[in-house]
């Protein structure tokens, strides 16, 4: 089976942080992947913008290094690297300043597809929009891409999509969650609303409850000013997460158009309830083998910043009443994964007697790393000697159901920049969905700073705290396994 790659239109793509860590590690990358895979029509230019002083020389030899740094195939393929970087310019220039922008300008073809990446911190957001609006750098095919964090809070994400809302529609504005662009997070709707199996389960009649696993070798080294200021639960479970939970829970859209699906992702988010303070626990890892303690990393003894976060929350609508989702993430824990569960009800009456035990049906959805689908189905052990029960996995991995050629697909950043291109919205966040997800956020945030909350310690290369295994012992509950 071989995927297909279908060429895009000539476009200009502009990267306003060309010189930063985002930019050398995920977009450029990124681009030259996409550039690789002959999905780049001739024509198509990538224009570097930062305030550091450099021609384009040496800003393509940056790139080089980026690539031959991050792509492992781009030491083996100089030919593509010299065509690449071809295609790539570079111009100084202060986002805080007017001088430049004419430069910029004249960079720029006019019928062409223009993007405008924000590869910066939150607030040069605005200085940014305004400055593109104000030197006419628009055009008809515009789009504008922002990172996150988009916002610390209500507030601040409000008047963001206000400054922003000032410049472009709605419809030119591409929030970007890298999560959204993984293969295995799509495939959550082709699995729901692709297969009959499925769909008519998806409820709370058929389910128990949902677990949601987003779990984190590494630690916060590089990101500890961001990381002190955010935690767990801006960084991960206000916007990951929140999305995983959204792609679960929500009803089929009418059909797959951005709109449409976004719609639903929002019904879900409004849909939630207040989490209550005995329904989630934080944790902060402690000091061990693979590295110092949260709080000695980020030199502050007294820190109450979350590194870990479990939470029970609940989706009020007739879909799911009655049906909890547990949602954890966490740094310094045994194993990367990415995994979603969905347990299943026990069969209402058992044939076979207690001694057969209680055997339920499980779904695991796994994201990250060993992409793919098990389903946990009951059969009779083989042997003589009565009916006995047990329990094996029916498991699919994508590398290996779909056949070498899609071993590597292609990563988060490339769909998502390409989808940008295309003007296709489905895999961005709209602004109404973020706010929302704030507006859930802020009130179990303001409700940990005025209770004086501390988070529990937990070690490194553990599960989480022990609080987390309480929270779900409470309702006759077990975490499933945090498995590589």
């Amino acid at each position: 089976m071989v995927s297909r790659v279908i060429p895009v239109d000539p476009f200009d793509l502009v990267i306003f942080g060309a010189t930063g860590d985002l930019a050398q590690r995920k977009i450029l990358p990124a681009l030259f992947r996409r550039f690789c895979a002959g999905q780049w029509p001739e024509g198509t230019q990538i224009i570097g913008v930062a305030r550091r002083a450099q021609d384009d020389a040496g800003f393509r030899d940056v790139v080089r290094a980026a690539l031959h740094e991050h792509d492992p195939t781009a030491r083996s393929n100089a030919q593509s690297v010299a065509e690449f970087l071809r295609r790539v310019r570079y111009l100084p220039l202060d986002a805080t300043q007017d001088q430049g922008w004419g430069d910029l300008a004249s960079l720029l073809h006019a019928d062409r597809i223009r993007a405008f990446y924000f590869s910066v911190g939150p607030s040069l957001f605005g200085p940014l929009a305004e400055r593109i609006k104000a030197h006419g750098l628009t055009n008809a095919q515009t789009r504008v891409v922002v990172e996150k964090p988009f916002g610390h809070d209500l507030a601040s994400a409000q008047a963001l999509n206000a400054t922003l809302a000032r410049y472009f529609h709605e419809s030119q504005i591409y929030r970007i969650d890298h999560y959204l662009g993984k293969e295995t997070v799509q495939n959550l709707m082709a699995v729901r609303f692709g297969n009959m199996l499925f769909e008519p389960l998806w409820n709370s009649q058929y389910v128990d409850h949902i677990q949601i696993t987003v779990a984190e070798t590494v630690g916060i080294d590089g990101r500890e000013d961001y990381y002190e200021r955010a935690g767990a639960m801006r960084d991960m479970v206000q916007n990951h997460l929140m999305q995983l939970l959204c792609l679960i829970a929500m009803e089929p859209p009418a059909k797959f158009d951005p709109d449409a699906v976004r719609d639903e992702k929002l019904k879900v988010i409004r849909a939630l309830d207040t989490v209550e303070p005995h329904h989630i626990v934080r944790g902060q890892f402690e000091g061990g083998q693979d590295g110092a303690g949260y709080r000695a990393v980020v030199g502050n003894p007294r820190s109450t910043t979350e590194s870990y976060v479990a939470l029970r929350a609940h989706v009020s609508n007739w879909r799911w009443a009655g049906t909890p989702f547990y949602l954890r993430t966490g740094k310094r824990l045994v194993a990367r994964s990415s995994v979603i569960n969905v347990m299943f009800k026990d069969a209402p009456h058992s044939i076979f007697g207690a001694a057969a035990g209680r055997h339920a049906n499980m779904l695991s959805i796994r994201l990250q790393p060993n992409e793919g689908i098990t389903l946990k189905v009951t059969i009779k052990e083989p042997g003589q000697g009565g009916m006995r029960l047990i329990d094996v996995p029916l498991d699919m991995s994508f590398a290996e159901a779909l056949g070498p050629e899609n071993q590597n697909p292609p990563g988060a950043y490339e769909r998502l920049i390409m989808d940008v291109i295309r003007g296709n919205q489905t895999l961005f966040m709209r602004g109404d969905e973020v706010e929302a997800a704030w507006a859930w956020t802020d009130p179990i945030i303001a409700g940990w700073h005025a209770r004086g909350d501390v988070p529990k310690p937990y070690d490194s290369g553990s599960t989480g705290p022990g609080d987390a295994e309480l929270l779900m012992k409470r309702d006759g509950r077990h975490w499933q396994g945090i498995n590589p």
